[in-house]
């Protein structure tokens, strides 16, 4: 039996004191990204749509590090502090996930970390792992 590989993902181009995110087998795991700028350890001012943006370009950071990009995100997850925020963040959202978009849910939740309005978590495809499956081989007894 293989061995499962699990390997912590970091970037110094992303804020964050915690797991950014871990790559588990073929899955990255990103953590929740909020509108914190690097420099400062705070929120971006602005509202909402400064705060996506600066959210989005954070996760982008994570997923190069990780040898990745916005494209291999199957699944995201969006917090908002605000539900009445959903139509701007919805809106620069689609600046970073262009097509084939990924699985989405979103929520209004009580608070968020720093007084956030807005947190996203995603899982990503890893590209370094992708395999392309012979399913005839898979599945046959005969192959």
């Amino acid at each position: 039996m293989s061995s499962l590989i699990r390997k912590v993902i970091s970037t110094t181009k992303s804020p964050g004191v915690i797991g950014q995110a871990v790559l588990v087998d073929k899955t990255i795991y990103i953590s929740g990204q909020i509108g914190m700028d690097l420099s400062s350890g705070q929120l971006v001012p602005g509202g909402v749509a400064t705060e996506t943006k600066q959210a989005l370009t954070n996760m982008g950071e994570i997923l190069k590090a990780a040898g990745c990009d916005f494209t291999k995100v199957g699944k995201a997850t969006v917090l908002l502090a605000d539900m009445n925020d959903f139509y701007t963040v919805n809106k620069i959202y689609k600046e970073c996930f262009k097509s084939n978009f990924p699985a989405r849910a979103a929520y209004q939740v009580a608070a968020l970390s720093k007084g956030a309005g807005i947190e996203i978590k995603a899982v990503a495809k890893h590209l370094l792992q992708e395999q392309v499956y012979n399913w005839a081989a898979l599945f046959s007894p005969h192959v």
